[in-house]
C-alpha cells in the first residue's frame, strides 16, 4: 500500500568556535546546540528504539563540528555553562521570589534549573561526554544514517581552486573515517550550492582565477571520493536539463532523451534523480535529494510555519540577569513587552495537532503523486538541525511525533538517504544549473558588495599558499616547515568558512565574523612569512615558534590533516 517515503534531513553545523569568544558570540553558540538540540534529539532517537521504533534520520555533522565536540576541552567548557545556568537561574528564583513575581514566573526558573540539570546528566551518565559516538552508536545498529560536509563549510563554488575543493572534500571524508569508523555515502554540501562544470573565472579581478578555465562540477570530485548522494533545492532541480537515463545496473551507459521526452520530463521534487554536467557521465555523476519546498517551508517559515505558535518559547526574549527565557511566543508580531508567560504544559497538545497536520500533508502528498504517476515518490525536507530544540524549543518533540506516526502510516514509510537510493535505484540524469538554497537561489548571500573584499582575500591566499608549496616540494623532509604549513592549511581552511560572509549578510554577528575572518587571513599570512624564513635560509625566531604554537593550541583541529590533500598540481 506504500505510496513511498518520508526522508528527513538534519544539517548538523557550527563555525569553529572553541578558543574563539565566549558569550554573546563563540564558545556558547556550541554549548547552546548540544544542550537545546543534538541532546534533546538523541534522547528522542533512543527513546523511540525503546519502542521499537527505527528514527530513520538522515543527519550531516560537518568535520569542523565533530572536531568541537571531540575536543579534549569541551566536556569541562559545557559542565560550566550548565552549571552557570543552573546558578543563574537559582538566583532569578531568589530575586523573583524577594519581589513578589507570579508565582508561575518563579516556577519556571526552578523549570530551567531541573532541566538544565538532566541536560547535564544526560551528557555525562547517558552519552559519556561524546555527542559523536552518541550518534555512531545509532548509526552502527541502522537506526539512522550519518553523513558529511565540507571540511570547515566552505562555499564551495566560488572557491578559486580546485585544490582547495579537492581538500575540503579530501579532508572531510577522512575526519568522517576517523569519527564514524566508515565512508561516508553522502554529504551536504554548504549552504546548498552547487556548481556545473564549465568554463569558470571568479566575480571579483583576482588574478590567476579571474583567467577563465574549464572547471570540473562538484558532482565529478564528489565521485572520485565514492561520494554518491548530496542535497539541492527545489528551484534548482526546476531549472535542470534532462540528459538520459542510466541503461543496465552497472550505470556506465546513458540513453540520451527523445526531444518529446525532454519536453514531458517530470521535474517533480518528488522524483530522485542523478546530476551530471553532461552527457559524458564517465567524469562522474551523483544522486541528488531535493528539498520540497511547500513541505518545508511548513516546518522553517516563522512566519507562517509551526514554530510560530503562540503557546511555544518565544526564542528573542529573554530576561535581562541570566539570559534565560520566561515568554511565550504569544503574538509573532507582537512588541517584547506584551509577551505572556510560558506554560510547558500547553504545548503537547500544540505538538500533536500539528504533528498530525504535517503526517496528513506528508500522505497526501505522496499519494497524490503515486495515483498520478504510478510512482513511489521521495518526499525530502531538510532542515538545519538546530532549528529543533534551539529556535524552536518544541522541535525535538515534533519530530518524535512525526516519526512516531509516519512509523504507523500505512502509505508512507521512513527511509534514510541511503536506504531511499537503494529502493528507487533512480535511473534519470539531469544537469543542474549553477545555485545554492539561499536568496534568489543563486549566490548573493555569500557573494556581494559587503562580502566582496573576503573573496579577494580567500584568492590571495589560495595563490600565495600554491606559490609556497611550489618553491617547498623540494623540501618535504623539513619537519618544521612542514609544520608551518600544516597549521597554515588550517587558518586556511577556517578562512573559507561560509559562515562569515553569512553572517556579515544577515549583520546577526556582523563584527564577530568580520574579525574572525580577519584574525584567520592574518594568522595563515603570518605563517606563511615564516615558511619563506626557511626557504630563503632566514632563522626562525623564538617569537615565531611561540606564535606557530599559539595557534596550534588555538586551533587545533584535524590532526589527521595532510598537506599533500591540497596537492601540488600547478595552476
Amino acid at each position: 500500500m506504500s505510496s513511498g517515503s518520508y526522508v528527513l534531513v538534519l544539517h548538523t553545523h557550527l563555525p569553529w568556535v572553541i578558543h574563539h569568544g565566549k558569550s554573546p558570540h563563540g564558545v556558547d553558540w556550541l554549548n547552546e546546540a548540544v544542550a537545546e538540540c543534538y541532546i534533546p534529539l538523541l534522547n528522542v532517537f533512543n527513546e523511540l528504539l525503546s519502542e521499537g521504533i527505527l528514527p530513520k534520520v538522515s543527519l550531516d555533522i560537518s568535520p569542523v563540528l565533530c572536531e568541537q565536540l571531540e575536543h579534549p576541552d569541551f566536556p569541562k567548557i559545557f559542565e560550566n555553562y550548565c552549571i552557570s545556568k543552573i546558578e543563574l537561574a537559582k538566583e532569578d528564583e531568589k530575586n523573583f521570589t524577594s519581589w513578589g513575581y507570579h508565582p508561575h514566573h518563579i516556577y519556571l526558573t526552578r523549570f530551567w534549573q531541573k532541566w538544565y540539570s538532566n541536560r547535564l546528566e544526560d551528557f555525562n551518565i547517558k552519552y559519556s561526554k561524546s555527542i559523536v559516538k552518541a550518534f555512531k552508536s545509532l548509526q552502527d545498529i541502522g537506526a539512522i544514517e550519518v553523513f558529511t560536509c565540507a571540511a570547515t563549510h566552505g562555499y564551495l563554488p566560488l572557491l578559486g581552486d580546485d585544490r582547495s575543493v579537492e581538500c575540503q572534500i579530501k579532508l572531510a571524508v577522512e575526519n568522517y573515517k576517523k569519527h564514524f569508523g566508515r565512508e561516508p555515502n553522502g554529504i551536504w554540501l554548504p549552504e546548498c550550492a552547487y556548481r556545473p562544470s564549465y568554463i569558470w573565472k571568479t566575480f571579483i579581478p583576482v588574478n590567476p582565477y579571474h583567467q577563465e578555465r574549464l572547471r570540473p562540477g562538484l558532482e565529478q570530485i564528489l565521485s572520485r571520493y565514492g561520494i554518491k548522494y548530496f542535497i539541492t533545492d527545489q528551484n534548482l532541480l526546476e531549472r535542470s536539463q534532462p540528459i538520459g537515463r542510466f541503461i543496465g545496473s552497472n550505470r556506465e551507459n546513458l540513453k540520451q532523451l527523445t526531444d518529446i521526452e525532454a519536453t514531458q520530463f517530470d521535474f517533480n521534487p518528488l522524483r530522485l534523480v542523478n546530476v551530471a554536467s553532461s552527457e559524458k557521465i564517465e567524469y562522474g555523476t551523483s544522486v541528488v535529494f531535493t528539498r520540497h519546498q511547500m513541505m518545508s517551508m511548513q516546518v522553517w517559515s516563522g512566519e507562517i510555519g509551526y514554530p510560530a505558535e503562540a503557546d511555544y518559547l518565544d526564542f528573542h526574549k529573554r530576561h535581562l540577569d541570566s539570559g534565560l527565557r520566561y515568554w511565550r511566543v504569544t503574538d509573532r508580531k507582537a512588541d517584547m513587552l506584551y509577551k505572556t508567560l510560558y506554560y510547558p504544559e500547553w504545548t503537547p497538545h500544540k505538538i500533536d495537532l500539528q504533528s498530525n497536520h504535517y503526517i496528513h500533508h506528508i500522505e497526501n502528498t505522496l499519494n497524490w503523486y503515486y495515483n498520478q504517476t504510478g510512482i513511489k515518490g521521495t518526499l525530502c525536507t531538510p532542515f538545519d538541525c538546530e532549528l529543533f530544540g534551539h529556535w524552536w524549543f518544541e522541535g525535538p518533540e515534533f519530530v518524535r511525533a512525526i516519526i512516531r506516526g509516519l512509523n504507523a502510516s500505512p502509505w508512507v514509510k521512513l527511509a534514510t538517504c541511503s536506504e531511499e537510493i537503494f529502493r528507487v535505484e533512480p535511473d534519470l540524469v539531469v544537469r543542474l544549473p549553477e545555485g545554492s538554497w539561499g536568496v534568489n537561489n543563486n549566490h548573493d548571500v555569500w557573494s556581494n558588495p559587503e562580502t566582496y573584499w573576503t573573496w579577494e582575500a580567500i584568492y590571495n591566499d589560495e595563490k600565495r599558499f600554491a606559490d609556497i608549496l611550489h618553491l617547498s616540494r623540494e623540501r618535504s623532509n623539513d619537519t618544521l616547515l612542514n609544520r608551518i604549513l600544516n597549521q597554515a592549511l588550517r587558518e586556511l581552511l577556517l578562512v573559507q568558512a561560509s559562515d562569515w560572509q553569512f553572517l556579515i549578510y544577515t549583520k546577526s554577528a556582523k563584527d564577530y565574523a568580520e574579525q574572525r575572518f580577519f584574525f584567520h587571513h592574518s594568522d595563515f599570512n603570518r605563517l606563511l612569512d615564516f615558511a619563506e624564513k626557511i626557504l630563503t635560509n632566514l632563522e626562525i625566531s623564538n617569537e615565531d615558534l611561540n606564535f606557530l604554537m599559539d595557534c596550534e593550541k588555538r586551533d587545533s583541529l584535524f590532526s589527521e590533516l595532510e598537506i599533500k590533500w591540497w596537492n601540488f598540481n600547478p595552476f
